[in-house]
């Protein structure tokens, strides 16, 4: 139990003090955090561990160093450098968004959480974590890192994902007035590095002693979560057709839906069966005669599994006629090319 919650933020400041996580995004001692850079750090963190986000990070501020010139930027430059990041939406919402602020606010994020969150793709963690961090200003910042610190401190025996609004309010009730951005990221760096999901480093951790769920010998087992749903597996068939030159065949999928306005080798429908002849030749991008290359290839989205078959062709002399763009296979990386359609590149180019 924490009798006194400015002491206990006192002591959790004093510790973050002296074991504060040195992260690309995150303002040195004495220095003003950019809220541009908090902000696309939170975005790019949204489902991603920090060692994937980093070098993203580093390459758009290097390349893209405000928010006006993400804004000004053509998307399809940005999806390219997004690409292999995941969770597309993101990308083309960071996009949305800079223009937005670059447009409707003079280039300068709002500084309270009503205003973010009517930005495109800026939810409560996000508004919440801006307005903490880059304004300095009170505001309870709640991910999973700071969930299982909640859940664990308070012996929040609820699974997740009902026991979230439980664990806000408590999170909210330990809040301080002061250095909000601090506590904030020393809530993260705490459950981050301390308390973390297996084997908690309880006898480092400055809150152990108001630990409820450490004294109930529960602690590693919390915060709970109600079992998940086995993932389904859908199939379907990608096409690798190259032209006279050598060129491959790219179209972009749909603005809407998974990996929307994304480049793709072209490919069937997604469903729960393999399609057979009929279905391959219905949905082929160019009438020619296809052959099966040997394996397939599987790729794991957030609620179900894939596994694509890979069929190559040679175009005719009516290759122009393709719906799509034909580009040489040096200059693939040039494109927006999510991480399945990555691998598909790759088993065509081992197996053709």
């Amino acid at each position: 139990m924490i009798p006194d919650s400015t002491e206990a933020a006192r002591r959790l400041l004093s510790w973050y003090d002296r074991h504060r996580r040195d992260l690309p995004w995150r303002a040195k001692p004495g220095e003003t955090a950019d809220p541009y850079r908090v902000w696309l750090s939170e975005i790019m963190l949204q489902q991603t561990t920090v060692p994937a986000v980093a070098p993203y990070y580093r390459s758009f501020t290097e390349r893209w160093p405000t928010v006006r010139d993400l804004a000004e930027s053509p998307l399809d430059d940005l999806l390219v450098a997004w690409a292999g990041l995941g969770y597309y939406a993101r990308a083309r919402n960071l996009h949305k968004c800079a223009r937005v602020v670059a447009e409707d606010h003079g280039g300068r994020f709002p500084g309270n959480e009503a205003a973010l969150l009517a930005l495109p793709g800026v939810g409560a963690y996000t508004a919440a974590a801006i307005t903490a961090i880059a304004f300095d200003r009170k505001a309870t910042v709640v991910d999973g890192n700071v969930e299982r610190v909640i859940a664990r401190i308070f012996a929040v025996e609820e699974p997740l994902p009902n026991a979230k609004p439980t664990l806000r309010r408590l999170a909210a009730t330990l809040t301080p007035d002061f250095r909000p951005g601090d506590y904030a990221q020393a809530m993260m760096d705490l459950g981050a590095t301390i308390c973390t999901p297996r084997k908690p480093k309880c006898m480092l951790c400055p809150w152990s002693d108001y630990c409820e769920g450490r004294a109930a010998g529960i602690a590693e087992s919390l915060p709970r979560k109600v079992a998940k749903a086995e993932k389904p597996t859908r199939r379907g068939v990608a096409y690798w057709l190259l032209n006279p030159d050598g060129a491959v065949l790219l179209r972009r999928r749909a603005e809407e839906g998974l990996l929307g306005g994304m480049a793709e080798v072209p490919s069937t429908a997604w469903g729960p069966d393999l399609p057979g002849e009929a279905a391959v030749a219905a949905q082929q991008p160019f009438p020619t005669r296809w052959r099966r290359l040997p394996g397939l290839v599987r790729h794991t989205f957030t609620h179900f599994h894939l596994e694509l078959e890979v069929v190559a062709a040679q175009a005719g002399a009516d290759w122009r006629s393709a719906d799509g763009n034909w580009v040489p296979v040096d200059r693939l990386g040039d494109h927006a090319l999510p991480s399945v359609m990555v691998k598909v590149v790759r088993h065509a180019l081992s197996n053709a």
